[in-house]
């Protein structure tokens, strides 16, 4: 049996090994790309470092592009986004763990139905929305539908309720109010899986295309994604593979440094979410 064991996890360790060589080559592309002399072309050969490395592209792509105002929006709307949805999601979770009325199991339930419904449908609503409010072609609007999440709120709740009882009974037997408690004790004890939801949010917010692209259409409002969009095709006309390469890492390598540092909370803490 330990001999069956044992093939069993090489076989998953070769498995794991070659889906993870198959994700990576779209970076390694990227990288060998955007550092070589010249722009070679969107082949098997491009892969292949070229001596001496050069940054001539990210330099080019730095020109070519206003990244500045690009992360600066882009930080807004994400980090925006974030801010909202972690006070919306912590103080809605702990009124679903804690605070009993009638009818939460419903309320709760229904709250996750958003979560079966795909956003596309909701764009024209939003749309029309914030064309009514105004807020169209803002940054602001462009965050509203987004300040709440159903995902968010189920997470959060769960990890509440998997808090020890006894923690919040010492707090109150110090004298701790309500507030106390959920600042201090709660707040701490659950921030792995708020880390987690920041990860999923602030990935899923600084890549979103087609909602930015719908409601945004000043240039000053433009997100990265946005403008790499602009970016590409541009340079996909001179086929400057090496170009694009690095206009995509100027984009993608941060949210990507964040999830790679981050990693073990993130999956740490979706390994240990159960229903309650």
């Amino acid at each position: 049996m330990s001999g069956n064991h044992s093939a069993y996890n090489k076989m998953g360790t070769i498995i794991c090994a070659l889906i993870g060589a198959v994700w990576a080559l779209p970076f390694v592309w990227m990288i060998t790309a955007s550092l070589r002399p010249d722009s070679g072309g969107a082949d098997i050969a491009s892969l292949i470092p070229q001596w001496p490395l050069s940054v001539g592209y990210f330099q080019d792509a730095l020109i070519y592009a206003d990244w500045g105002t690009l992360y600066r929006n882009t930080i807004i709307f994400s980090v925006g986004i974030l801010s909202a949805q972690l006070f919306s999601i912590t103080t809605a979770g702990y009124v679903f763990a804690f605070v009993p009325f009638r009818g939460r199991e419903l309320v709760f339930r229904l709250f996750l139905v958003q979560l079966m419904l795909w956003p596309i449908v909701l764009m024209v609503p939003n749309m029309v929305t914030l064309k009514s409010l105004g807020l169209l072609d803002t940054l602001l609007g462009a965050m509203l539908p987004y300040m709440a999440s159903a995902f968010g709120i189920f997470m959060v709740r769960q990890a509440f309720r998997s808090v020890p009882k006894e923690m919040i009974e010492a707090a109150q037997v110090e004298g701790a109010n309500l507030l106390h408690i959920f600042i201090l004790v709660l707040l701490p004890a659950i921030w792995p899986t708020l880390l987690a939801f920041s990860i999923v949010s602030l990935t899923t917010h600084w890549n979103e295309y087609l909602w930015p692209l719908m409601v945004l259409s000043d240039m000053d409002t433009h997100t990265l994604t946005i403008g790499l969009v602009s970016f590409t095709t541009s340079a996909e006309s001179g086929a400057e593979w090496g170009l694009i390469a690095a206009g995509t890492l100027l984009v993608c390598l941060p949210i990507t440094l964040t999830f790679v540092l981050f990693q073990k909370h993130f999956i740490s803490s979706f390994g240990f979410t159960q229903y309650k």
